[in-house]
Order: structure tokens, then C-alpha cells, then sequence
């Protein structure tokens, strides 16, 4: 094993005293795998525990706080400690296989589909998304906002009950929390929306209200991380200075880490810097400067990709879709075997992959979705 392999498989302490056992995570996927009444599946928690055994951390895929929050089909719930079996029957399956595991907790907002939330689509502002054939969402009164936040703080409760070692909170990807950080889908004049400052105060209420969750429920150390979109296409939209901004009141909340979503890591910012040749993980690390840890992700498939994605200095690292068609590449890296790694989807190897007839299906039919496919 090379020097650099050491290092991807070296141990690594979160600020919180919890040790990885190496820097390698599955990163939060949507599988479409659960059951209609909003609880895992076995096949889902077999597709989970496949991918458990090399990784240090699974992120799971989102789920919802609130029963109007919900943003896709054959997703599993949260929202009700009646969900609290569904959820220990997830994480015990991952811990089993010795990875930590991390409730992704979100609510869609606008995203949602309207026959999954009773046709009552809400958000920060009554702004459509972009995509054809979106609903027009219902702007959220302030006190619904505060039960909002408050259902956040709960869903950790039960991610904190059901054995869960963390929760992420979906900031990312243009969901709920994004739209209220958003100049082009929050387009409030009360204390949630205007200002930037005015725009970070949804976000930054679910962090604290997440946090005095974990202080009076945890009896052991419990990850909170936070999941970011650095920028957004539209006009006015999110822009890098703006993320720089709430990235740099994040790091001063004393969480475990912060994860950028990203298509390709090595992607540059669009607009709001001085420099646009600089990564835009390059900025983050400047601005986080160890105040917490970055997770980085996007388009890591073979060894080399990690490799060089290492050499910025970054922690920890996410494989999303490359887990997907090679569940091993940790044990492969391991057992220096890194020249077995599959990087293209197997279309026949099903099976073996252990993933769920409703995800196999989108990736293997979906062109563009899934390299190779």
C-alpha cells in the first residue's frame, strides 16, 4: 500500500471526539426504495449494509421532517416517532457492518410533489421553481417556519433514539432550507427573508435548534453536519460570496463537519469572487480554516479521482454513484486491489450490487444519469 493509500484509510477524529476509521463516506443518495407508508424496505436496508462494511460514515438518503415535506416517491420518513422502528432498523443494519451512520434530515419545500403532500407544496415565497410544470408554492406563514424548525429539532430526537451517531442537515440541492437562503426563492419582508444576514436566519435556527436537541438528548458525543449548494444558475440566485458568508457563521456553530454538494469537485465558481480560476473548494477551506471539517464530493470514481481530490487538503470525502457500482472500492483500496476497481455500471450484476428494482431502474434507463449507462 502507497503512502497516499495510507492516507485515505488513516483515522480521523471529528470535532466532537468521534473517530472514523478512515476518510471515505458514502455520500446521501435518493433510492425511491421505501415503502408508501414512509418506512425502509429490506431491500433498502440490504442495498445500505452492502455498502457499509469498507466506508467510515453512510449518509443516508433525505428524509423528511414534517408529513408536507416530502420530495419524492418511495421515500422513508421521519416526521413521527411512529417512525422510530423504521428508523433503528436503518442504522442498526449500517453500524452492524462497522460504518457510522448519519440521518440526512430535510424538508423539500417547493420541490415536492403535489400528490405526495396533499397538493399543499410550501416554501419560503410563493416562487416556482424552474423546472416545466412546477406548482406554485404557498408561502409559509412565521409561525408555521417556527413549527418547522421545531420539527427538525424532533426528527433529530428520533435519529438520537432509533441509534443514529449524527444527523445531516439538507441545506443543499434546492430544497427547503436552500430556498429560505435563496435571493431568488425567498423573497420575504418579515425577520426570514430580505437581507443576506436576514436570509441565513432560517438555516442558522435549524442548526441551533438541532444542536439544543443533541445537548439534551445525546448521552454520548452525536454528529450534526450541514450540507451546502455553493451557488445557484438563476438571477438573483446564490452566488459564492454569498455562500462564503453563511459557510463562515456555519464553522462558528461548532459543527462536526460541513458538505458541499457538488456535480465535479474540482468545479469553479460562477460569479461572486475575484478569483473564478480557484476551486470553489479552495475557497471553502480558506474560509472554514479548521473551524470545522469539509467533506468534499463529485465525480470520484476511480482512485486516482480521490487521490488528487486529497492533495487540496481536504479531510474527508464522499463517493456517491461510484458506491453504487463498486460497493468494494474501500476494501479493493485496502487490500491493494485498487486495479480491480469498477468504475461502469454492470447492467447485468444487479444481484451482486444489491441495489433495489426502483433505483436500478431509473439508473439503468435514465441516459446521462449514470456514466457508462
Amino acid at each position: 500500500m502507497t503512502n497516499n493509500n495510507q492516507q485515505l484509510l488513516s483515522s480521523y477524529t471529528l470535532p466532537n471526539g468521534i473517530e472514523l476509521k478512515n476518510r471515505i463516506i458514502m455520500a446521501p443518495m435518493t433510492n425511491f426504495s421505501s415503502n408508501k407508508d414512509g418506512t425502509v424496505t429490506d431491500s433498502e436496508v440490504d442495498y445500505y449494509a452492502r455498502r457499509s462494511a469498507g466506508v467510515s460514515m453512510v449518509i443516508t438518503a433525505c428524509t423528511n421532517v414534517t408529513q408536507n415535506g416530502q420530495g419524492f416517491p418511495g421515500e422513508f420518513a421521519a416526521y413521527s416517532d411512529d417512525f422510530i422502528p423504521s428508523l433503528t432498523q436503518l442504522a442498526t443494519a449500517i453500524k452492524k457492518e462497522g460504518a457510522k451512520a448519519v440521518l440526512q434530515i430535510f424538508h423539500g419545500g417547493r420541490a415536492c410533489p403535489p400528490d405526495l403532500v396533499n397538493g399543499d407544496v410550501v416554501s419560503a415565497s410563493d416562487i416556482p421553481a424552474e423546472a416545466e410544470g412546477s406548482p406554485t408554492p404557498r408561502a409559509l406563514t412565521e409561525s408555521e417556519v417556527e413549527d418547522i424548525i421545531e420539527a427538525f429539532g424532533e426528527t433529530t430526537r428520533r435519529a438520537i433514539e432509533a441509534g443514529y451517531d449524527g444527523v445531516e442537515i439538507h441545506g443543499a440541492n434546492g430544497y427547503l432550507i436552500q430556498q429560505f437562503f435563496s435571493p431568488h426563492s425567498n423573497r420575504r419582508e418579515d425577520r426570514f427573508g430580505g437581507s443576506l444576514e436576514k436570509r441565513m436566519t432560517f438555516p442558522l435556527a435549524i442548526v441551533d435548534k438541532v444542536k439544543s436537541v443533541v445537548d439534551k438528548y445525546a448521552t454520548s458525543p452525536f454528529i450534526v453536519g450541514y450540507r451546502f449548494s455553493p451557488e445557484e444558475a438563476e438571477t438573483p440566485g446564490i452566488t459564492m460570496d454569498d455562500t462564503l458568508a453563511l459557510v463562515d457563521k456555519l464553522a462558528d456553530k461548532d459543527l462536526d463537519y460541513l458538505h458541499v454538494s457538488l456535480q465535479e469537485f474540482n468545479s469553479t465558481p460562477r460569479r461572486g469572487v475575484e478569483d473564478l480560476t480557484r476551486t470553489r473548494i479552495d475557497y471553502l477551506l480558506e474560509t472554514i480554516n479548521n473551524r470545522a471539517s469539509l467533506i468534499g464530493v463529485g465525480s470520484i470514481y476511480s482512485l486516482d479521482d480521490a487521490l488528487q481530490a486529497f492533495e487540496t487538503g481536504i479531510p474527508l470525502l464522499a463517493l456517491g454513484r461510484e458506491l453504487i457500482i463498486d460497493p468494494d472500492w474501500v476494501q479493493k483500496v485496502e487490500e491493494g486491489k485498487e486495479d480491480t476497481i469498477v468504475t461502469k455500471l454492470d447492467k447485468d450484476n444487479q444481484d451482486q450490487l444489491v441495489v433495489p428494482d426502483p433505483l436500478w431502474n431509473i439508473i439503468t434507463n435514465t441516459p446521462g444519469w449514470f456514466p457508462g449507462v
